[in-house]
């Protein structure tokens, strides 16, 4: 009861003429209830999970063919390509960063390596000199937006349509189809599962280690949430920022290889509408706009939920005219969830 007493002493000392009113006995309520329960929410990757089982429950009985092994695995390679360029753009968005580039670079990089494999070049020097391509696209980004002070979203855009007019000129319009790099998208090594998923597990490991268990990982939240305190806290706010996005130059040039290994070529209109996918994803699963929250494993959750939507209802036989629909339904939610969510937290 002491305990009690100081609280209320503390939080609502005697009015004093002339000055304001202390706070109802309501909202002292209120602050003494979330201090002693420690603000409890429930977690966000519970709420994905419980969608994610009720999409799966959904479609099951739905559709017969939806929960078998082969079809499963169907949802997996689907959203390889995608998730291998969602784990950067989660970092980049819990830096309060955004690259909009990537489908248009998975262009480039798929209708570069298609162009240098049937002009003679053997598959590992075209497969180096693609990755030098992804990279050299994150650096240039990252350069535009940390050292000339260019915005991230305009930056991106910029790039956006940079990247895919360079991929129409490689093709001169065209599609280049090659033989011979169905590695990553045709041998299935373990569980009839292909290389190019793998490739994606690859991705969300090292990227949970990044966030989770290095002192880089850690800066990123730091300067998403507050890049002035965490300039101050001796941060290098601009090269973490930098090397984020050469990250996700790498991760553009390893999901163009997948890509063009799936389809057997290299064409402009590769990767078209990813970037809308991947936000959607990375805010789906708990990213904040705002910077300084996200989680690879949101994601990942983020991004099954999309696949198995996409593939459900292509089992469906719904137009795919209603997948977008559905995307965009879904991004237009997971962020106003995210501003309600800013708002409650400053009140």
């Amino acid at each position: 009861m002491a305990m009690d007493d100081d609280l209320l002493t503390r939080d609502h000392p005697t009015p004093v003429a002339g000055e304001p009113l202390p706070a109802t006995p309501e909202s002292w309520a209120m602050r003494t209830l979330r201090a002693r329960t420690g603000n409890f929410q429930v977690p966000e990757s519970a709420a994905l999970i419980v969608v994610l089982a009720g999409l799966l429950i959904f479609f099951s009985v739905k559709s017969p063919v939806f929960f078998t092994n082969d079809n499963l695995i169907n949802v997996l390679v689907e959203v390889a390509t995608v998730g291998i360029l969602a784990c950067p753009a989660t970092m980049l968005l819990v830096a309060g960063q955004f690259d909009l580039s990537v489908g248009s670079g998975i262009a480039l990089t798929s209708t570069t390596f298609a162009y240098l494999i049937t002009h003679g070049w053997s598959t590992p020097a075209a497969v180096l000199a693609t990755i030098g391509l992804g990279l050299g696209a994150g650096i240039f980004n990252g350069f535009c937006v940390t050292v000339i002070g260019i915005n991230a979203l305009i930056t991106t855009l910029g790039t956006l349509a940079a990247f895919s007019g360079f991929a129409y000129i490689i093709t001169s319009g065209l599609p280049i189809a090659f033989n011979g790099f169905g590695t990553l998208a045709l041998e299935r090594p373990v569980f009839n599962i292909p290389w190019s998923v793998f490739v994606f597990f690859a991705f969300i490991a090292t990227s949970v280690f990044i966030l989770r268990m290095t002192v880089y990982g850690r800066s990123l939240f730091a300067i998403g949430a507050n890049p002035v305190a965490a300039r101050l806290a001796g941060i290098r706010v601009n090269r973490t920022i930098f090397t984020t996005f050469v990250l996700s130059g790498f991760a553009i040039a390893i999901a163009g290889l997948v890509s063009a290994s799936q389809t057997g070529e290299g064409s402009g209109a590769a990767g078209t509408g990813y970037e809308l996918t991947v936000v959607t994803a990375v805010i789906l699963g708990g990213a904040s706009l705002a910077g300084g929250r996200g989680s690879i494993f949101g994601t990942v959750l983020g991004l099954l939920i999309l696949g198995i939507i996409d593939n459900g209802l292509t089992l469906l036989n719904v137009e795919s005219f209603w997948q977008d629909v559905v995307r965009g339904l879904l991004l237009i939610s997971a962020v106003g969830f995210d501003v309600l969510r800013r708002r409650l937290t400053e009140t």
